[in-house]
């Protein structure tokens, strides 16, 4: 059984009952569900995620008024729940997993994420704003809202980047990745740098794996999952996760020629949506046509690889 669909159940014929007889005038004020860190909040755990943290939980979630009115309730009544639920037990938290689940107000669940208690309200906010934070903060489930406050902020999340956020920062990944895979890659091999080269091809593929879920329009998620979740988005992210794969099963004569392609590939799906008319093969010159295109003076006055 996936995690998320036993944090559900869990909270169904589990939680809900033995929240609600301890504290039933909470239940208009929660919202309750499974979002943030862990392979379960992105369906993406197995037998191997089971070694720590995951097992039979969800969060409640309340609004600073209610964290303060039931907030104290509703945590003693999470903490007498039963540790065990359809065979599965939640072990031990680790020291840096732990507080993945329980009673959390709003503001303080984004603010730990997001380093901000309410939801962006301006482009420099938004450029602020790291991919890999914001997609914690939108994977998982809500499996109920009564109050609507935690869905509201999530939702303003979801609608993803302003464009010209959008543009700044895919500015800065095609540069970064221009001049890792490119140009520093081959280099490296050529000076016999094998150890550089091997951390150029690292990077590279990093920032081309940024470069095209700002394309999709999808936030990239924690390194580990970054390219199956490639894998399962356009036909342009399809097609870059298997070259990916390719890279790293290849020798260095193959790993330049799917550098080479992958960055055409990238270059394809600018012009498909816009962003370039420069009929270089070289993402760096694309980078500063992207970057010459957004609007507002404050981002498009960054350096290009600020991003």
């Amino acid at each position: 059984m996936k995690g998320l669909e036993l944090a559900e159940r869990y909270w169904n014929e589990v939680g809900a009952p033995a929240l609600e007889a301890a504290c039933p005038e909470a239940f208009g004020a929660l919202a309750v569900g499974l979002v943030g860190e862990g392979s379960e909040c992105l369906g993406y755990d197995d037998g191997i995620s089971r070694d720590h943290d995951w097992g039979p939980g969800f969060c409640v979630w309340l609004t600073r008024e209610g964290m303060e009115r039931f907030g104290p309730a509703l945590q003693r009544a999470y903490q007498s729940l039963p540790p065990e639920f359809l065979g599965w037990r939640r072990l031990r938290e680790s020291e840096m997993s732990a507080g993945r689940v329980g009673v959390f107000e709003i503001g303080a669940f984004y603010q730990r994420f997001l380093g901000r208690r309410e939801p962006p309200k301006d482009e420099v906010q938004w450029f602020a704003l790291p991919d890999q934070a914001l997609n914690v903060c939108t994977n998982g489930k809500v499996f109920l809202d009564r109050e609507g406050a935690f869905t509201a902020f999530r939702e303003v999340l979801l609608g993803y980047y302003p464009e010209d956020v959008r543009r700044k920062k895919l500015a800065a990944q095609c540069a970064l990745a221009a001049q890792s895979g490119q140009y520093n890659y081959v280099r490296c091999l050529r000076r016999g740098e094998r150890v550089a080269a091997m951390q150029a091809l690292a990077a590279f593929i990093d920032h081309a794996q940024a470069a095209i879920f700002l394309l999709d329009r999808r936030y990239r998620p924690y390194y580990k999952w970054a390219h199956r979740a490639l894998g399962e988005g356009s036909a342009l992210a399809r097609a870059a996760a298997a070259r990916m794969t390719r890279m790293a099963e290849g020798d260095p004569g193959a790993q330049e020629e799917e550098i080479e392609a992958l960055s055409a590939d990238i270059i394809q799906g600018l012009k498909e949506q816009g962003l370039t008319g420069s009929g270089s093969d070289f993402l760096l010159d694309h980078a500063q046509e992207i970057q010459r295109g957004i609007r507002s003076p404050v981002l498009r006055g960054l350096p290009l690889m600020a991003g």
